[in-house]
């Protein structure tokens, strides 16, 4: 199946909620929390659809930004488990971190579970580090979360293929 992506409105709030509620089950956002974050100009999301199919939405991601801000924080993530392993939730963080340096950071930040160790590798890939541990900081589950840092790369260019 092919996938687009595209910016998060506030229509797309309760399939948003679907997914959040039923992939954070014990520490998921409020609606109303969701809501904001969407509006706010400080805030990018974005969600992943299938070709043809806007309204279906099967993943999303947060960013906070502030415009010229060094210093940007991914939010969230969640991909629907029948949408999993097939290169959405890669392709949303490299549009949060596409939106992050055009913004203006050059530094991205997050915090994973420690205990989601399939989001640890996806952030490795990426070339995040970890730069600390948040003892018990997902409740009620008193699960440790992982910081990690990423220093967003320059875009690079290169010649076309065959050219």
């Amino acid at each position: 199946m092919s996938w687009q992506l595209r910016r998060a409105t506030e229509s797309d709030l309760d399939a948003i909620m679907a997914i959040e509620t039923s992939e954070f089950a014990n520490d998921a956002w409020s609606s109303d929390m969701m809501r904001a974050e969407i509006r706010d100009n400080h805030g990018y999301y974005v969600i992943a659809h299938p070709v043809g199919e806007p309204a279906v939405v099967t993943a999303y991601a947060g960013l906070r930004s502030p415009f010229r801000s060094p210093q940007a924080d991914i939010q969230t993530i969640a991909v629907s488990p029948d949408a999993r392993r097939q290169g959405i939730g890669r392709a949303l963080m490299h549009a949060l971190m596409v939106e992050a340096r055009d913004r203006g950071a050059s530094e991205l930040f997050l915090e994973v579970r420690d205990d989601n160790p399939s989001a640890q590798r996806l952030y490795d890939s990426l070339g995040f580090e970890r730069i600390a541990v948040r003892p018990n900081y997902y409740q009620p589950d008193g699960v440790d979360a992982i910081v990690m840092r990423l220093t967003i790369p320059e875009p690079k260019l290169s010649p076309a293929v065959g050219a």
